[in-house]
């Protein structure tokens, strides 16, 4: 049963993580184009510059929960890499209780009134030409901290079933 729910979060990031990866290529393109327009045609718009800040951010924060469910995040390998795979899931349980779920807690328990402020005035960009809809760029932090709290249960049900035996 536990499994399932590991597997439903796992899937969850890795389609959010999957799909904003795609901003990568849009946010490089978007650069390129602003950079030709601005010093080979010297035009420039704000919205367009604001735009790869946003993708930057939503590409960032959205693919937190995909980075940890692909083991891409920093560690320090030199200690973890030669443990046998039950002390591996020993640490991964003591990290993900003691340091993972706390700085999600505090990111989400910091970032909701940030963000809920910023709902309430529907903020937007401060400069002129720029980008409305600053609020759901802020709603992103919200989002990081709960993917990546979910996907730490992933984690921490992954490594129960390994101290168990009960690799799936």
């Amino acid at each position: 049963m536990f499994t399932k729910i590991a597997d439903r979060i796992d899937a969850l990031n890795s389609l959010i993580g999957r799909g904003v990866s795609w901003l990568t290529l849009l946010m490089a393109l978007v650069m390129f184009v602003t950079v030709i327009l601005r010093y080979v045609f010297n035009m420039g718009w704000i919205w367009m510059q604001e735009s790869v800040v946003f993708m930057h951010g939503f590409v960032f924060m959205l693919a937190g929960g995909y980075t940890l469910l692909a083991d891409e995040h920093v560690r320090i390998d030199i200690l973890y890499e030669p443990m046998s795979e039950k002390k591996r899931a020993v640490v991964n349980i003591l990290g993900t209780v003691f340091l993972l779920f706390p700085t999600c807690i505090l990111i989400f328990y910091y970032g909701f009134t940030y963000v809920s402020d910023s709902w309430s005035v529907l903020e937007g960009s401060m400069e002129a030409g720029g980008l409305p809809g600053v609020f759901i760029l802020k709603s992103a932090i919200l989002a990081f901290a709960v993917l990546v709290g979910l996907q730490g249960i992933s984690i921490i049900i992954r490594a129960f079933n390994t101290l168990t035996d009960n690799i799936t």
